[in-house]
């Protein structure tokens, strides 16, 4: 249920674009979601069908791009892509330290419009 305001929002981003660029018909939103977001695919399109009914974005895909976690160690500056599904203890492979601050990998963005 917490995809509905995210696709809300997107949603209001893609219709602000095709109104901005004179669309007709958008056919596709592609967009990058980080691994860290708990944002279902299946949740994600459903909720955007319902919401782009009867608008220039009924029927669009969404072609969606998972983006990696980036962390930053606290302690030696390192910045690295970790493997959630692998890493359970998200540890710099340069000093070993555990303390780390997010970089990227729980947001999500728009980033092109297929449309005609």
């Amino acid at each position: 249920m917490h995809e509905l305001p995210v696709i809300n929002s997107i949603l209001k981003v893609v219709l602000k674009h095709a109104i901005d660029n004179k669309v007709k018909k958008v056919v596709a939103v592609y967009l990058q979601v980080g691994e860290l977001s708990d944002l279902e695919d299946k949740w994600m399109q459903q909720y955007f069908d319902y919401l782009a009914k009867g608008g220039v974005a009924e029927g669009a895909l969404l072609k969606i791009e998972r983006t990696p976690v980036v962390m930053k160690c606290t302690d030696c500056g390192l910045s690295y892509v970790v493997d959630i599904k692998q890493d359970k203890v998200m540890v710099c492979p340069e000093c070993g330290s555990k303390k780390n601050t997010l970089i990227s990998g729980r947001g999500y963005f728009v980033k092109n419009l297929e449309a005609i």
